[in-house]
């Protein structure tokens, strides 16, 4: 397991864990270049210049999860500025269906704090790669045409205008 943050401070606790990269991704060279992961995961963040990288490092057949700040969460707090913030389906148009099988998509409202968020659990194709059995209770809901693993919000994550 690897870790990237730029606060040494924060990451330090995970020394015991995992090998950890201390880098300001927003300033410097990527830090993990032609390295590949079987799982990648980003949560609350997002620098549009570094998108592709996190993409790239997932290995062929991995697995990419990615949750970050939905455009509406400026209505409730922050981050609030535009350019922390995705845009609806953006996420998902990051992810061409001919490199990746989108296998559950997320876009809107969580409680706990109150937020809005994108999330997106993806597998980078390699080859045929098997299909996945629907989720139960998804018989009912139609798949997207971009992303045929997409059904829509999960219970309790629904879009709001």
């Amino acid at each position: 397991m690897t870790g990237v943050d730029r606060d040494a401070v924060a990451i330090a606790p995970l020394h015991e864990l995992a090998e950890i990269v201390i880098a300001d991704l927003e300033g410097a060279d990527w830090p993990l270049a032609g390295r590949r992961f079987d799982a990648v995961v980003v949560t609350n963040y997002l620098w549009r210049p570094r998108l592709a990288d996190a993409m790239d490092a997932v290995a062929p057949g991995g697995l990419l999860l990615y949750e970050t700040f939905g455009a509406q969460q400026g209505e409730v707090g922050r981050p609030s500025r535009a350019e922390f913030l995705l845009q609806p389906g953006e996420l998902l148009a990051a992810l061409p269906a001919s490199n990746w099988r989108v296998v559950a998509y997320e876009d809107g409202w969580l409680d706990a704090p109150r937020r809005h968020v994108q999330r997106v659990a993806a597998l980078r194709n390699a080859g045929a790669v098997p299909a996945l059995a629907p989720p139960l209770g998804a018989a009912d809901t139609a798949p997207s045409p971009q992303h045929p693993g997409h059904v829509g919000p999960a219970e309790g994550a629904g879009s709001h205008s």
